[in-house]
């Protein structure tokens, strides 16, 4: 598999991003990840989207380690500052999920609370599915599970189609189009920092193309089976869904209904946000997280 580094330097300076990198090895792939606060406190994980990297969870971070948490908020492959492999077809739903794997059982995380949004969702809620031993709760937010037997939104079809039509991905305007609040242009270039050129976007071309939105799709089965973990799971599970985002708009209802842990739960519309909540509304979504854990 032919990868790609990011150079160090791209993510010099960015505003609001103090965290120290920290990386571990799957598989012969270098993911990065941030781990901010006393380690052995439960931890937090926090994960991230497309095209996004883990600095759309800056505002979140500040006050969940004030609260005394751990807060774990790694890179997808192909995105931040891991390693991104340089062909298309090296990206795959199933690599993915191991990928990810990978990460919770080399960091050992254990009693977790995940924070999931768009693939970030797509990815942890399989974590939840096949290592339920490691979750304590879920915060799902602006994501789903889908397995192609689903009506597919116009909004992602409309996303899915401009992605690989488009000469240049601007990941950083995608971004600000996907808030609904504006972002500062050095907020915006942030977004750009880990893909110098076109080459290094291989990912954020290909995720578009894995979501499963048809029956027959390769990652249609093991989300069935996702769905039927997720079915038994019995611990908390909030939803946090902005009243912005027509990709992901009611994609809340089946995990309020097949869910058990959700039941009964006080599911939050967060107001005046868009797909990237995290961006729109992440200090109100940091303090969220934190009385849910407290109060579960």
């Amino acid at each position: 598999m032919d990868l790609l580094r990011t150079p160090d330097d791209r993510f010099h300076d960015l505003p609001g991003w103090t965290y120290a990198p920290h990386y571990i090895d799957v598989d012969g792939v270098r993911i990065h990840y941030v781990d901010e606060g006393p380690r052995s406190a439960a931890p937090v994980l926090l994960m991230h989207g497309e095209p996004s990297w883990s600095f759309l969870y800056r505002k979140m971070i500040p006050g969940l380690v004030a609260a005394g948490h751990r807060v774990v908020a790694p890179d997808l492959v192909g995105f931040g500052r891991s390693d991104k492999p340089a062909r298309r077809e090296d990206y795959t739903y199933a690599r993915h999920v191991a990928w990810m794997a990978g990460v919770l059982g080399a960091l050992d995380l254990q009693a977790t609370t995940l924070f999931c949004q768009d693939w970030g969702g797509l990815l942890g809620l399989r974590l939840v599915a096949e290592h339920p031993e490691r979750f304590a709760r879920v915060v799902a937010a602006n994501t789903g599970l889908p397995t192609g037997d689903e009506k597919v939104s116009e909004a992602f079809l409309a996303w899915q189609a401009f992605s690989q039509k488009t000469e240049v991905l601007p990941v950083g305007r995608i971004i600000q189009t996907g808030c609904a609040r504006s972002v500062a242009p050095e907020v915006v270039a942030a977004y750009e920092a880990p893909f110098p050129d076109e080459s290094y976007k291989a990912g954020a071309r290909q995720f578009p193309l894995l979501v499963p939105t048809r029956p027959d799709d390769p990652a249609s089965e093991a989300n069935r089976a996702a769905w039927r973990s997720l079915e038994r799971f019995e611990k908390p599970f909030l939803t946090a869904f902005s009243d912005s985002d027509p990709v992901t708009k009611g994609a809340e209802r089946p995990m309020h209904k097949r869910i058990p842990g959700a039941a009964g739960q006080p599911h939050v519309t967060i107001e005046r946000a868009g797909h990237f909540l995290q961006e729109d509304t992440g200090e109100e979504l940091g303090r969220l997280v934190v009385q849910f854990i407290s109060r579960t």
